[in-house]
């Protein structure tokens, strides 16, 4: 790994520079992206900088300078098939608590090799529920907790990746993922309004193959659904096997349809 703190380098980033009143630290006041690179580059790193700023701004932070942002992105980014990068922009410095500090923020950007996903994985619905109503509804923050819970009870259970609802009993979305499925033969996705995250490849995947945004009731979905997937920055397109103890084809025609796009286009550009 490597990693880059407020304009330096970091000669060994395991060791300890965010001062432990950070209040990312403390609280997880903070935003973050994460953002795939192939062969050394940033793949859209345009939308992922505007959601950065989106979710600065929905969690009362100031406005993150994206020139410092590219630059440590230049600083850490090594030539690696493929990588992830790490933006973390918190509140930094502050009293013990949930109140804020004037000291200034906290940028921090890191960079590690990664492996590609495999083509399909199982996921496990879980117990709990997203708010869609929630003040960090949406956000990209680092109060990461639930999903902590969430993805150890999947585990437990065999999968890879954990499913939530929402309060209305809606199909919301993964711990780190977006999900899409195929009913009476349209591809679907949850809304936004659903509390679900803008997500970048969402965002794309909707774009490039077309999806009607639709909330549905999770069982209902999980019963008639024919086919489905997930994606992410590091998930692309990845077909879903097995959703609690149901099989699904992996990949249907639809998905496959989407990954082949998705592969295509995003080896057309590398900042869409």
């Amino acid at each position: 790994m490597r990693a880059w703190l407020n304009g330096d380098l970091l000669t060994d980033p395991t060791q300890g520079a965010v001062a432990v009143t950070d209040h990312g630290f403390t609280v997880g006041d903070a935003v973050f992206e994460a953002v795939k690179t192939l062969g050394g580059r940033p793949f859209a790193l345009t939308r992922h900088l505007a959601r950065l700023e989106r979710s600065a701004a929905g969690l009362g932070l100031p406005a993150p300078d994206l020139d410092d942002v590219r630059r440590g992105v230049e600083a850490v980014i090594e030539d690696d098939p493929i990588g992830r990068l790490r933006i973390t922009y918190t509140a930094g410095r502050a009293p013990m608590g949930s109140g804020r500090g004037d000291g200034p923020p906290t940028l921090v950007v890191a960079y590690s090799p990664i492996a590609p996903a495999p083509d399909s994985t199982s996921v496990v619905t879980v117990p709990w529920t997203r708010n869609e109503h929630g003040a960090t509804a949406g956000l990209k923050t680092t109060s990461y907790a639930e999903n902590v819970i969430a993805l150890a009870h999947a585990a437990e259970r065999g999968g890879t990746e954990a499913i939530f609802a929402n309060t209305a009993g809606n199909l919301c979305e993964g711990t780190g993922s977006n999900v899409f499925y195929v009913l009476d033969d349209e591809l679907r996705t949850p809304s936004l309004d659903s509390g679900c995250l803008a997500g970048i490849t969402r965002e794309l995947v909707i774009e490039w193959c077309g999806a009607r945004e639709v909330d549905a009731p999770l069982p209902d979905v999980l019963d008639r659904a024919s086919e489905a997937f997930l994606v992410s920055t590091t998930r692309d397109v990845q077909a879903i096997a097995r959703w609690d103890g149901r099989d699904l084809p992996a990949p249907g025609p639809v998905t496959q349809r989407c990954a082949e796009t998705w592969a295509a286009r995003e080896a057309e550009t590398i900042d869409p």
